[in-house]
């Protein structure tokens, strides 16, 4: 089977055993690809969405703007042939030296001053969090201090510290974000709610 037949095959068994669901076409695209890039079904009960959330995302990268990665695994698993279409850059600073020299100066986390880093950046731009609570958290409190106006966070870090947590306050917020009421995520999920939102953004 050529991969686009195996990959359409999916969505069909995917569909079959999701069986019926509250999902709008649009955020079933999205939940769709999670499940596809997870095999983990259990997404169905725990993704959110914020009501202008996926309208944001698309619009954004239509708008050719930034998006910014806690990790380099995420940047990676993006899609850029969609992005770039519209002129879109995929960043991550999790490595960028002054980032290091700064977590080490302070303690915190390289995820959590990689934030800072990408203020410039992420006007208007999507923010996408698999990895980092840290990260996520501090995204929120700049928010709230009008200082990043990202047009969505993305906000699926996986762990067993403060990852639900910190999900849990982006999820209270009025705010566009995509997210989940879990443990669960990762880099690859992350990655697969912006590919979700780039295939949108071409075919819709």
């Amino acid at each position: 089977m050529k991969p686009e037949e195996i990959e359409t095959l999916s969505f069909k068994i995917i569909d079959q055993e999701a069986g019926p669901h509250n999902f709008s076409s649009d955020e079933w695209r999205i939940v769709q690809r999670m499940i596809h890039t997870s095999a983990d079904f259990e997404y169905i009960k725990t993704v959110r969405f914020h009501p202008k959330a996926i309208a944001a995302g698309v619009n954004a990268i239509r708008r050719g703007k930034t998006i910014v990665t806690d990790t380099n695994m995420a940047r990676a698993g993006i899609r850029k042939q969609d992005a770039q279409r519209f002129g879109s850059i995929i960043k991550c600073y999790i490595n960028d030296p002054e980032v290091i020299k700064i977590s080490l100066k302070t303690g915190k986390t390289r995820a959590e001053v990689a934030v800072d880093a990408a203020l410039p950046e992420i006007k208007d731009g999507i923010y996408v969090i698999g990895n980092a609570p840290t990260a996520l958290f501090r995204l929120i409190e700049r928010v709230k201090e009008n200082k990043a106006r990202p047009s969505l966070i993305i906000g699926l870090p996986v762990g067993f510290v403060n990852a639900a947590e910190s999900k849990a306050t982006l999820i209270e917020m009025d705010y566009p974000y995509i997210s989940n009421a879990s443990r669960k995520g990762g880099s690859n999920i992350a990655a697969s709610v912006v590919n979700a939102l780039g295939k949108m953004a071409v075919t819709l």
